[in-house]
């Protein structure tokens, strides 16, 4: 059997709170290239590992309190610790990815894929210094659930840390690919589950004549905005699709013109479709104007980062409440076509979903007034059976 590595003045917290408090820490040589580092602090001590030229904290010592294998470590712990996370990759000389970099790296990949960088920042401003400075390959299934119901605690709708919490998963899912030692991806994957109530407060339905002035409004405030704005109400598509149309997307018929809509990029399947989308002659005459002096296939639209926010001012001003955001014209194309009596797989077609989501989503809709007059007849005349007009 090995010989365990012994330090004297580290193994046991009588020895370590005698240590004199400093910033340097002290170190412990466990295996060859490896140290197990000690901060001793006014409060409890920290450990970290020393490897390869990088230092990388990954817990705090039992100095005050008893150990529980995960956030706060004996000695001995913290030795296997070290150096599983030392280990994790043999000749990766590079330091471990914290949570942050993780994040600037998602950050990074949504612009050169053309995704929301916004997803990126607004989970930036809801993570906790604890857990930007934490290793990805150290987080636990429990931090990760504990900080999201800290989000709801704090007053954000289950929805929103619901969508925070999806965008951290895609960070730290990214660092996995490219960091072979990261091996605890059943952490994010149960930890950050989806809320059973995460989508109850977003289909908001609004009827054609608030639409209509959510339109108008949004003119008002900027005329690029509010073409922006007119393209969701009248496709129902998402941000993501309208931003990277281009002016040979529109095929500007007289009488029936329509958009080459690109499908989202959402799913394991990456790859864009394009899909025609019939559009009113008016929001037609308008792109064409948009799309004066722009080369074929440059960007329609320029990116507009944070729509939600632009919208804000519009929808207070119709006294309309704060969850309607431009998601809700989505939500309100979807419903308006199924109670003209669209069928379902058209629906779903023209606003790259599938049948599965309408229906989950939206199935009181669709057993409604369209479907009444074809369910009608079918109802069983009894009215001429005998054995009823005889108890009769």
């Amino acid at each position: 059997m090995a010989r365990r590595t012994r330090s004297a003045f580290l193994e046991n917290r009588t020895a370590r709170l005698k240590l004199a408090t400093r910033k340097k820490p002290y170190t412990a040589l466990i295996a060859p290239g490896i140290f197990l580092a000690y901060r001793r602090n006014s409060g409890p001590g920290t450990w970290s590992v020393k490897c390869h030229g990088w230092l990388k904290r990954f817990g705090l010592a039992d100095d005050h309190e008893d150990a529980n294998g995960e956030s706060v470590m004996t000695y001995w712990q913290a030795l296997e610790k070290a150096k599983s996370l030392a280990r994790a990759g043999e000749g990766n000389s590079e330091q471990p990815s914290s949570v942050a970099e993780a994040v600037d790296a998602y950050e990074t990949d949504l612009e050169t894929r053309g995704g929301r960088k916004y997803n990126a920042t607004q989970l930036r401003l809801h993570l906790t210094d604890a857990l930007k400075s934490k290793a990805v390959a150290l987080l636990t299934e429990r931090e990760l659930r504990d900080w999201r119901a800290g989000l709801v605690k704090a007053g954000l709708k289950p929805s929103s840390a619901d969508r925070i919490g999806r965008s951290l998963k895609a960070a730290l899912a990214l660092a996995g690919r490219n960091d072979k030692r990261i091996t605890n991806t059943a952490a994010w994957q149960n930890g950050l589950k989806k809320l059973p109530d995460s989508e109850v407060a977003r289909n908001v339905i609004l009827p054609d004549h608030t639409v209509a002035a959510l339109v108008s409004g949004s003119y008002d405030e900027n005329s690029d905005f509010g073409l922006m704005i007119d393209v969701l109400a009248e496709t129902g598509s998402r941000e993501s699709q309208v931003f990277r149309l281009t002016p040979s997307d529109l095929q500007d018929h007289l009488t029936a013109p329509r958009l080459m809509m690109p499908t989202s990029k959402k799913g394991k399947n990456r790859n864009v479709e394009y899909r025609p989308l019939p559009i009113s002659t008016r929001l037609a005459k308008a792109l064409r104007q948009k799309a004066n002096g722009r080369a074929a296939h440059a960007p329609l639209f320029d990116k507009i980062w944070n729509l939600a926010a632009l919208f804000s001012p519009v929808v207070k001003r119709l006294e309309l409440g704060p969850e309607v955001t431009p998601y809700a014209l989505r939500h309100s194309s979807i419903v308006r076509q199924l109670l003209k009596g669209v069928p379902t797989r058209v629906v779903a077609a023209h606003h790259d979903t599938s049948v599965a989501m309408i229906e989950k989503n939206y199935s009181r809709y669709i057993i409604g007034d369209p479907t009444e007059a074809l369910t009608r007849a079918t109802l069983l005349n009894l009215e001429k059976s005998p054995s009823l007009a005889q108890a009769a």
